[in-house]
């Protein structure tokens, strides 16, 4: 198993607990509001994420420090105790991880569906509600989370991801698929 995946097996562990938690004292809207405003500030703050991987730092060091960052941002007193148990535990790094397992979470219990696009070039809006309308009917479902990127290695079409299901119809896979069948030939 790698480092990468033993990593998002304990977020996965840590973010249902916490999810069941949030659940059971009916707070999952708290917390998740909490656990937004905290990744923004992740995404906005170098120091903070140096901060949550630092294996150098104590673990009472961090502890004190994501207290002191919960009761500035006024977080709710369960994603405070959160973020308290995993810095007790070492589990600091792995919060952005927490986050996203918690989000799927609650993704699944809204059902709501996730699917994410990548295309060679901008899609227009037309395209994107199309899109987006032929999602809907092939995953039967009217929640629908669409996220779209662009890659310009893809050449043309398009790669897209529902789970952990892919579709890759792009231009560069296809011909990388003619580029090896070329090659048992000769």
């Amino acid at each position: 198993m790698s480092a990468k995946a033993g990593a998002s097996r304990v977020a996965e562990r840590y973010a249902l607990a916490l999810y069941e938690l949030a659940r059971g004292e009916k707070r999952l809207d708290a917390v998740e509001a909490n656990l937004n405003d905290l990744s923004r500030m992740l995404e906005e703050s170098p120091d903070l994420r140096r901060f949550v991987a630092s294996p150098v730092l104590s673990r009472a060091a961090q502890v004190k420090g994501l207290e002191a960052l919960a009761d500035k941002a006024g977080f709710d007193r369960l994603t405070r105790s959160f973020l308290g148990v995993l810095a007790l535990h070492r589990r600091s790094s792995v919060t952005g991880a927490v986050i996203d397992a918690f989000r799927n979470l609650l993704r699944v219990e809204r059902g709501e569906v996730m699917a994410r696009v990548s295309t060679a070039t901008p899609l227009s809006e037309e395209q994107e509600a199309e899109l987006a309308t032929a999602l809907r009917k092939e995953l039967r479902t009217e929640k629908l989370d669409l996220t779209t990127d662009v890659d310009p290695s893809l050449l043309g079409g398009m790669v897209v991801r529902v789970g952990s299901r892919m579709v890759d119809s792009s231009l560069r896979t296809k011909l990388k698929r003619l580029h090896f069948a070329m090659k048992g030939i000769g």
